[in-house]
């Protein structure tokens, strides 16, 4: 287990270490505000996908450790963005599916706890029915009125380039619209700022120093995004899983993100629970057989491995931030780091 930690310190040693040929990259993180429970919503929205039977039973191979709540719960808007918060994340990716949808009903309320944070927020825009180019272009202008501005567009290849490029086109700064594709030239050609994966079973961490590099040659910012794994069989049937190994698999991608030079390192995902992407804290100790846990991730155990995932997060944060300097035994805030800083740099000491 030392030799293991040694390694992984070292490694990162030597992401802090390759000097101003890296610059800083900023981070954001992929949030869905879609869910519901009997007491306040009237239904367990999203958590009984798959004919599951909540709230006991839910559509995910993980349970959280609030259960099943509703996204409208004040009180869990309140805690979600203080955890996210303390990650040191700059960026909240929420997900909305267009105008009048559940997700843009919660946004407001979602905002408020956001900025009471110090968080941005970004919107997620999904595919939702009836979305034409008109309709985005109409969604960005209502969300910029929000204070929103920077934009993840999800499956952009239901249109041309051609189609895409009068509307990004009369787009200017501060609004940033990305792409969810691995092909910058199709990115480019359509107009978009920047393009990101999203997928991690897709687009796993081999491709992002290709994509990386194509998108740079062609102007465009690179946003590849990692997560800590994918299991989905409990809420779709899905079989396919990219298994967490215990940290491992997050802490690959993460590395593979800064190593392609990312301008923005996305993160899949705090709360997609019926993917198993999430890195929200997962009880420890189910309500029911058949789920799984965090225990052993990163060496913690029992409760302290709940939250091993948002411990995991600041710490790679602060890296990409390069807010952290390495020391002997560990790693310490740079001068100027903010507390937030501070705490990562307890958390990388306490994991490496």
């Amino acid at each position: 287990m030392r030799a293991r930690r040694a390694l992984i310190f070292l490694t990162l040693l030597a992401l802090l270490g390759a000097g101003a040929a890296r610059a800083e990259a900023s981070t954001a993180i992929f949030y869905y505000p879609w869910y519901g429970s009997q007491a306040r919503d009237g239904a367990y929205l999203h958590w009984r996908q798959h004919w599951r039977l909540a709230p006991f039973d839910i559509a995910s191979n993980f349970y959280p450790l609030r259960g099943a709540y509703s996204s409208g719960d004040p009180r869990v808007i309140a805690a979600q963005t203080a955890e996210i918060a303390a990650t040191g994340v700059d960026e909240l990716v929420t997900s909305w599916w267009g105008w009048g949808s559940l997700e843009d009903q919660r946004l407001p309320a979602l905002l408020a706890a956001a900025k009471a944070r110090g968080l941005r927020v970004a919107a997620h825009i999904e595919p939702y029915a009836g979305r034409t180019i008109e309709s985005v272009g109409a969604d960005i202008g209502h969300l910029r009125s929000l204070g929103i501005a920077d934009f993840y567009v999800y499956r952009p290849n239901d249109f041309t380039p051609e189609q895409w490029a009068p509307l990004l086109s009369r787009l200017d700064a501060p609004v940033r619209v990305f792409a969810q594709t691995g092909l910058a030239s199709f990115a480019a050609s359509a107009g978009f700022d920047g393009v990101y994966t999203y997928d991690v079973l897709v687009y796993d961490g081999g491709s992002f120093a290709r994509l990386c590099a194509a998108a740079h040659r062609l102007k465009l910012l690179c946003a590849p995004s990692v997560g800590p794994g994918y299991m989905a069989s409990r809420a779709t049937g899905d079989r396919r899983t990219k298994p967490r190994r215990n940290g491992r698999t997050y802490d690959r991608m993460w590395r593979a993100a800064l190593r392609a030079h990312a301008d923005v390192v996305t993160i899949t995902s705090y709360n997609e629970w019926s993917e198993g992407t999430q890195i929200e804290p997962a009880s420890a100790d189910p309500p029911a057989l058949g789920y799984l846990s965090y225990d052993g991730a990163y060496g913690l155990h029992g409760a302290a491995a709940s939250r091993a995932y948002l411990v995991r997060t600041a710490c790679w944060v602060a890296v990409s931030s390069r807010a952290l300097m390495p020391r002997r035994g560990g790693f310490v805030a740079r001068a100027s780091g903010s507390g937030s800083s501070s705490r990562a740099a307890r958390a990388c000491t306490s994991v490496f």
